[in-house]
């Protein structure tokens, strides 16, 4: 009994004895009594099943309320309850000698009130009748099989509740008695365990032939052995005198020493549960495990294999057998009494285990499948008994077993002596590996391992690769940063992809521009533009050559250095370049270069290019001291003014010339800008007199003040002037731009200016308008004579007869014939024609576009006249003369007033007072 008395003994159980149900008059509390004669006995399907020496079955419901029927003429011999199906196999005799009988019960069906018995078959391994010794079916109903005392084995394989649909074959022949059987199901897979008193075997049922192996060479008495649930892995269990052997199918698995004569094995819910002989009792033979004296005291002892303690331990008198049934075990004896054994709860059992039993408490938990808070307040109390103790690393290891349950400042709080900082290194560690650290952990770990300066562990924390990363990346790179581990820093921000800090670092800590540089180059697009602006100024300040490189590159064709040439390639991206000119801000040569590379690649660069290259090439050639370089210099930006990427800013460009002195750029501007003006003033502020003419003549068509200006200017002039006064006046004369008289008014200003200057412009003018004079004398006579013959006509129409001799008809010249229309203006039509032709009944159809304009011009001379009168009287009446002028121009009064004239070909045109008109006199012959 070594075994058994190393192992911790608790109890897990509460033993009482199983009472009569209260009585109609409330009596009852007398201890439940069983039938006498009680041979065997099982349970399941929630009833205690017995089978006696007199021919029953008795069935034994929760209510206790007993039933039996009559199973067998002589006796029951075993009993066998599926637990997933209602049906019950027992083995009996029906007459004397030796002559067992099987019959399967069917319990849901009735047979005059009876279960049915579907199948009745003798038990009898050949020619050769014997007693039987076990049995056992499996739960699918399609194994059957009976040992026997010859050492026969009978399988029985199909349906075992009909004989049509089952096969039965002898399996297994010896010559040792068979004490038991088992079936192990395993997926697909199927196994029977056969044990004799000398052998234990192995048959595979899945497989034909049933191949077989022998597992050992010694066996165990009647009901000494049993299967284990799957929290065992389905083993054979096999209780000696000696040893208990656990069994897989094709090897023996671990053993244990519980000494003592072992008469009953079972297993209940992780438990195993044996019945041995008191050691004060007298030895009993091995085979007959069952055939105890009435006198005899027996140990029940229920073993937790997996946690090594006796979970209960009690002793009984004389036990038949244990069951187990709604929950509980049931321990019957030889007096028909039923002791019940009741588990006691989870709590209740780990309370008696936490007291210095911590480990028991904690394996005793995850056998009960404790659910993970019970656990880690387990490993709470724990870690709390081993850091109360000083066990400092014991304490630790419990504290990391509640992480995920257990808040960490809890752990923390305790650990934070530096001496126990190794201790909180290796929890804040886990901690991360089970991804639930936050930042603050993530930089309490890293400030541990660079106070214990621990860099081998530092380097496994960070170079962990990224699919296992279990800390804030951020966080880490803040504190190694801090600490002054850049190279550590710098290879998490590479890795994991921070830029911003990679760049940082490399920057503000580590100087190394280079490789600053080179990083941005492998990143994408949009990263690399943003990283260009933001540090693109300290780059271009350390290395200008290989910054402004790659500025052109990513202003043009930009492609990440990392990416391989090849036809899938994505099309590269480019920058805006006006967005890093502010980059250049000390580096104007750089600068320079830059800019004169984007517009030779690309034509369509931003206007805020062309305008920084314009007015650096201005800037340069303004203070280059060299001749030709400044040749060159002004060449190339008179070149770049040309190149007409400055007519949206036009002022722009002008300003930048007026500001760097740029002469040619700004005659320039301003003559693209048509400021004519503008030019022939610069010329006169340089006083350059041929070039304020020869603005004149070029422009002065467009422009024609021009010349007005360039007289003023000369005559403001007491130089000799007279060559240039004369070239003035002479196309003022030929243009008629001026009168003479502000002519005249404008010389007297220049005292070098003499009456010889202007003499032949005066006598050419004077001889012009007497011109003048005499071709308006001479079309006034021609309008008086004019007036005066139409005035006799009008006098002859009053007062003579018209007389109508025209034979043609106006308007299609064909013979004149009845009826016809006459008008007093002399035109005649056939009334068709006329009527085809007329807009109006009383207008000459071919006069009336002439007669028209005439009274358009009547009207239109009343009009003028009106608002000539209106606007006199509002300028007279005003204080403000110069806005009722203003409006008058607003509405277009002084406009030039055109009439069109043109009248339809074909036709004649007469002109006819318009009095005459309005005297129409239409006559129409008809014929008689």
């Amino acid at each position: 009994m070594a075994a058994y008395l190393q192992w911790r003994r608790f109890v897990f159980f509460d033993r009482e004895t199983v009472k009569e149900p209260p009585g109609p008059d409330g009596a009852g509390g007398k201890p439940f009594a069983l039938p006498s004669g009680i041979a065997v006995c099982d349970s399941g399907r929630g009833s205690l099943v017995f089978g006696d020496i007199l021919r029953q079955i008795w069935f034994l419901p929760r209510s206790l309320q007993l039933s039996s029927f009559q199973a067998y003429k002589l006796r029951v011999t075993h009993l066998y309850q599926l637990k997933q199906h209602s049906i019950l196999v027992s083995v009996g005799e029906d007459e004397e000698g030796i002559n067992p009988l099987v019959k399967v019960w069917n319990l849901e069906k009735r047979d005059g009130g009876n279960p049915l018995c579907t199948r009745i078959f003798p038990a009898i391994p050949g020619n050769k009748p014997t007693v039987v010794s076990c049995l056992t079916v499996h739960e699918n109903l399609n194994f059957m099989a009976i040992g026997f005392a010859d050492g026969s084995v009978v399988l029985t394989k199909g349906d075992i509740t009909r004989d049509r649909h089952s096969k039965t074959q002898i399996l297994h022949e010896g010559s040792y008695p068979v004490t038991g059987l088992a079936f192990r199901q395993s997926g697909k897979t199927t196994h029977l365990f056969v044990v004799t008193t000398e052998n234990i075997q192995s048959y595979m049922l899945s497989v034909k032939d049933y191949p077989h192996l022998e597992l050992d060479t010694h066996g165990c008495g009647l009901r000494c052995s049993s299967l284990s649930d799957p929290s065992q892995d389905l083993q054979f269990i096999v209780a000696g005198n000696e040893c208990v052997y656990l069994y897989q199918p094709d090897e023996r698995g671990p053993c244990f020493a519980f000494e003592g004569q072992k008469l009953i094995v079972h297993w209940y819910r992780g438990y195993l549960i044996i019945v041995s002989k008191d050691q004060k009792t007298s030895p009993k033979s091995e085979f007959a495990g069952n055939e105890a004296q009435n006198s005899d005291r027996q140990v029940l002892n229920i073993y937790d294999l997996c946690n090594k303690f006796i979970a209960y331990s009690s002793i009984f008198d004389d036990i038949v057998d244990v069951l187990a049934e709604w929950g509980s075990l049931y321990v019957l004896t030889r007096d028909g009494k039923i002791h019940v054994l009741q588990e006691k709860d989870t709590q209740t059992k780990l309370e008696a285990c936490q007291k210095n039993l911590f480990e028991m408490a904690i394996n005793l938990a995850k056998s009960h499948h404790l659910d993970s808070d019970g656990l880690s307040e387990i490993f709470r109390q724990y870690g709390d008994h081993l850091y109360n103790k000083g066990n400092h690393d014991g304490a630790i290891q419990q504290y990391i077993r509640t992480i995920g349950k257990l808040e960490p400042s809890y752990v923390i709080r305790k650990f934070l002596d530096a001496q126990r900082i190794h201790n909180l290194t290796a929890y804040l560690q886990t901690l991360h590996l089970q991804s639930l650290a936050n930042a603050d952990h993530t930089t309490l770990l890293l400030n541990c391992y660079t106070k214990l300066k621990d860099s081998s562990k530092l380097e496994e924390f960070i170079k962990t690769s990224e699919s296992e990363v279990h800390f804030d990346v951020e966080t880490a790179i803040k504190v190694l940063r801090q600490a002054g581990y850049y190279s550590h820093a710098v290879y998490l921000a590479e890795k994991h992809a921070h830029h911003e800090w990679y760049l940082k670092i490399q920057l503000e800590d580590i100087k190394n521009y280079q490789e600053a540089l080179r990083y941005i180059g492998k990143l994408p697009f949009d990263q690399a533009e943003s990283n260009m602006k933001r540090y693109g100024k300290i780059l271009m300040h350390h290395v200008p050559n290989e910054t402004t490189e790659l500025l052109k590159i990513l202003c043009t064709d930009y492609r990440p250095s990392g990416d391989n040439e090849g036809p899938g390639m994505l099309e590269g991206k480019k920058a805006n370049s006006e967005e890093f000119i502010p980059v250049f801000a000390n580096n104007s040569r750089e600068l320079k270069a830059f800019l004169e590379h984007m517009t030779e690649v690309q034509a369509d660069s931003p206007q805020g290019v062309y305008d920084t290259l314009l007015e650096l090439r201005l800037q340069n050639w303004a203070h280059e001291q060299d001749e030709q370089v400044k040749e060159k210099l002004h060449n190339e930006a008179l070149t770049l003014l040309k190149s007409g990427r400055f007519k949206t800013v036009f002022d722009k460009a002008l300003v930048l010339c007026q500001m760097h002195n740029f002469k040619d750029g700004v005659l320039y501007l301003y003559e693209q800008g048509k400021l004519f003006q503008q030019i022939m003033h610069y010329h006169m502020q340089n006083e350059q007199y041929k070039k304020v003419i020869e603005v004149c003549e070029l422009y002065g068509d467009q422009e024609a003040c021009l010349w007005e200006q360039a007289l003023g200017y000369f005559a403001r002039k007491e130089e000799d002037c007279k060559e240039y006064i004369a070239a003035v006046l002479k196309h003022i004369e030929n243009k008629n731009l001026m009168p003479p008289l502000l002519v005249v008014q404008t010389l007297a200003h220049n005292s070098t200016a003499t009456l010889s200057v202007i003499k032949d412009y005066l006598v050419n003018k004077l001889q012009k308008q007497s011109r003048q004079i005499e071709q308006d004398e001479q079309r006034i006579q021609k309008y008086r004579e004019e007036t005066t013959r139409i005035r006799r006509e009008i006098e002859e129409l009053k007062a003579s007869p018209k007389i109508f001799q025209k034979t043609k008809c106006s308007i299609c010249t064909s013979a004149l014939e009845l009826p016809s229309v006459h008008f007093l203006c002399g035109h005649s039509f056939h009334q068709h024609c006329f009527e085809s032709y007329s807009e109006s009944d009383s207008e000459c159809p071919t006069c009336m576009p002439e007669n028209r304009k005439v009274m358009d011009m009547i009207r239109a001379q009343e009009q003028k006249r009106d608002l000539h009168d209106q606007f006199q009287h509002q300028l007279k009446c005003s204080n403000d003369g110069f806005s009722i002028v203003a409006d008058y121009f607003g509405r277009g009064v002084f406009n030039k007033l055109t009439l069109i004239t043109d009248l339809p070909s074909g036709k004649a045109a007469a002109t006819i007072e318009a009095g005459l008109q309005r005297e129409l006199l239409i006559h129409t012959k008809r014929s008689t």
